[in-house]
């Protein structure tokens, strides 16, 4: 995969990190899921769709819910692993397809809700706006949310970041500031908000964790080749010999609720 706007055009596959990706990438903390509960998505015979699910994180939280949820990535690695990651787990409400979120191949009006967690900056915004709008059922919910680390407010982090950009000079990942919303081009005569919300948590990491988690991350895993990720890792376990256990790293999570505006 490739992006104008990503990393000066460098490519990145994140199917090259699934395996990591799937041991290391469930760390949304309850309070996420508790949100999307109270905003109306995740509930008995709902069915969602869950955009660039990856290993099937979020999906497979949402099913626990007696939703049926359908993931999907335009990654075959990273959907074999979720549907692992679901077998393992016994759970039976949840779906898989391989498809960009551009283009699903679902029929219109599909899906009561759509979740976009994490992924949404590698979409087309308009094409996927538009295609999500077609498989919502009328007055359809659709939620996006991203979860960044705090560079500027937790040393552990700001480290982290200078290493990748040692590796991967072109990694546009980091620096994450806060910001103010406004309502999005992609957004408008598709949808209304229904609500913003920003707030902190603290995530807690083994030291084990919280590696894997920077290994799977764009800059790292999905775009070095093995011998720089190799090296990078046993640079950063040195570095993390130093920090003490368990890290408590400061991110700060970010959720948009829209509601169609589609009426038949």
């Amino acid at each position: 995969m490739k992006h104008h706007g990503i990393d000066s055009g460098q490519e990145f596959d994140f199917g090259r990190t699934s395996e990591n990706y799937a041991r290391y990438r469930d760390i949304y903390p309850q309070t996420m899921y508790d949100k999307l509960t109270a905003a109306g998505i995740g509930k008995e015979g709902q069915s969602i769709l869950d955009l660039g699910s990856g290993t099937g994180v979020v999906a497979l939280h949402l099913a626990e819910t007696g939703a049926r949820v359908t993931a999907t990535d335009i990654s075959a690695n990273q959907i074999a692993q979720a549907e692992r990651l679901a077998a393992d787990k016994g759970e039976k409400n949840i779906s898989f397809k391989v498809c960009s979120a551009e283009d699903t191949g679902f029929a219109d009006n599909a899906f009561d809700a759509v979740t976009a967690v994490q992924c949404f900056h590698y979409f087309d915004p308009d094409k996927a706006a538009a295609e999500i709008r077609r498989i919502l059922k009328p007055g359809g919910l659709f939620c996006k949310i991203f979860m960044d680390w705090l560079p500027y407010e937790d040393e552990v982090i700001a480290e982290m970041e200078a290493l990748v950009k040692k590796y991967n000079p072109s990694w546009n990942g980091g620096g994450f500031q806060r910001f103010d919303y406004a309502f999005p081009d992609w957004a408008k005569g598709r949808f209304t908000s229904e609500s913003v919300e920003s707030y902190d948590t603290t995530l807690t990491f083994t030291k084990e964790a919280w590696l894997g988690r920077v290994l799977s991350c764009r800059g790292v895993g999905a775009s070095l080749a093995p011998e720089d990720v190799a090296r990078f890792e046993q640079e950063y376990r040195s570095i993390l010999q130093e920090r003490p256990e368990p890290l408590q790293l400061k991110h700060q999570i970010h959720i948009e609720l829209y509601r169609s505006t589609k009426t038949e």
